[in-house]
């Protein structure tokens, strides 16, 4: 059981979260993603729209984990 447990925990951990917050963090940052994904799929059909949005979105996202863990 402790295996198991440490395969939930010790990444979060790595990033100084809990297993819940993490899962908060990671389910946000997919939405996002998504949300950027749906932005450059608009973009490419309508050009005028959506201009910045997918990359506006992404480097948040960096900013946000290119040095979490360091």
């Amino acid at each position: 059981m402790d295996r198991i447990t440490t395969l939930f925990t010790a990444h979060p951990a790595s990033v100084d979260e809990s297993f819940g917050e993490h899962f908060l963090f990671a389910t946000r940052f997919s939405g996002l993603l998504f949300a950027a994904a749906g932005a450059a799929l608009v973009h490419a059909i309508l050009p005028f729209l959506f201009q910045k949005t997918a990359s506006q979105i992404v480097a948040k996202l960096y900013d946000r984990t290119h040095n979490r863990g360091a």
